[in-house]
């Protein structure tokens, strides 16, 4: 028999909140930075990951893309990325948050089309070895303009590849805000040609639920990335319940970022309390030191969840996910099969 706690980091997982350049590995960071002369945010290896808030977290992650200087190097990290994951959490499928804008605004910049065609490279050679399948979300840097967004998306539209399926947002404004209205017309263009939306709001200590209405109701998003304040009104509340609105959570996360304790209270056990679809992702895995596994193992159980509500957790992930309505059908049927042989091991 196994334990609770094995029993959820044997659980099949998607993760549908995961930004590439967090997926680095400590000693990979660490070593290209030396390898180029980057200077790290902290000389103080033992203290690297200590941030004292979302902002202060945002400065460090910002720096770490000017460690992937080359298309190799943003495909090692992918495939890594994928290799630690399954051992650490039994990852089967992923999407992932690229901004090429970070790339393209540096001394040695990568164009959108070799960011992104690096990324897919190290993800495709990590699905033929490990069987985990992934998609590619674009990511609006929300310190750029309105317009730099809009010519984000008409590179997404010049280049278009399958894995590419959506348009997010990560970062916050020039302002610390996220302030999603800013970016409509992105949203509108990505709309108008298929791409699938979401967007990071009603995370930040300064956000309200009128974030998350506008992602819903102004930008059109399918899901939503955080979205904590949802359950802080209850009209917002029952407009995502209506629209079927899912939302990728990450707990661990939300002790860093917004500051919040873990428990019975928190406002992803009212999310999930609620009735709202609500899956589980690591967000930022390097930066905080956790990994799927532990967002299940130790953030559900935190939460005061048990293994019937992982389950559903983990189903939601496929049910909100961007890939093909196939994929979910065989994710699915993968999923359950393991859920009845780890049932039959569970502890009473």
């Amino acid at each position: 028999m196994i334990s609770l706690a094995d029993y959820l980091q044997l659980l099949p997982k998607t993760e549908l909140h995961c930004h590439l350049t967090s997926t680095m590995r400590a000693t990979t960071l660490q070593e290209l930075a030396a390898r180029d002369g980057v200077a790290l945010w902290t000389g103080d290896a033992e203290h690297l990951f200590d941030f004292a808030d979302l902002v202060d977290f945002l400065h460090g992650w910002r720096i770490a893309h000017e460690v992937l200087r080359t298309g190799d190097d943003i495909a090692r990290v992918a495939w890594e990325g994928v290799e630690d994951a399954v051992r650490a959490g039994n990852l089967r499928y992923r999407e992932y948050y690229v901004n090429p804008q970070y790339f393209a605004r540096r001394s040695s910049p990568l164009s959108y089309a070799e960011v992104v065609d690096a990324v897919i490279a190290g993800l495709r050679r990590a699905e033929r070895d490990f069987g985990v399948g992934f998609r590619v979300v674009v990511a609006i840097n929300r310190r750029e303009s309105g317009e730099a967004a809009v010519d984000l998306v008409r590179e997404m539209i010049a280049h278009p590849r399958p894995e590419v399926v959506g348009i997010g947002q990560d970062d916050l404004t020039p302002e610390n805000t996220e302030d999603p209205l800013r970016f409509a017309e992105a949203y509108a263009l990505a709309g108008a040609h298929g791409l699938r939306r979401t967007a990071h709001v009603g995370e930040t200590p300064s956000a309200d639920p009128e974030n998350v209405r506008a992602a819903i109701e102004v930008l059109g998003c399918d899901r939503i990335d955080h979205g904590y304040r949802v359950v802080d009104d209850p009209a917002v509340l029952a407009l995502a319940r209506q629209r079927g609105i899912g939302f990728a959570t990450t707990p661990w996360s939300t002790t860093i970022c917004s500051g919040w304790t873990l428990d019975e209270t928190h406002r992803i056990r009212r999310m999930v309390d609620a009735g709202l679809p609500v899956s589980v992702s690591t967000d930022d895995a390097l930066f905080f030191r956790t990994d799927v596994g532990r967002e299940y193992r130790e953030g559900l159980t935190a939460l005061g969840l048990d293994a019937a509500a992982a389950q559903r957790i983990a189903l939601a992930g496929i049910d909100m996910a961007f890939c093909s309505d196939a994929e979910k059908q065989r994710l699915r049927a993968e999923f359950r099969a393991a859920f009845l042989a780890l049932d039959a091991l569970l502890a009473p």
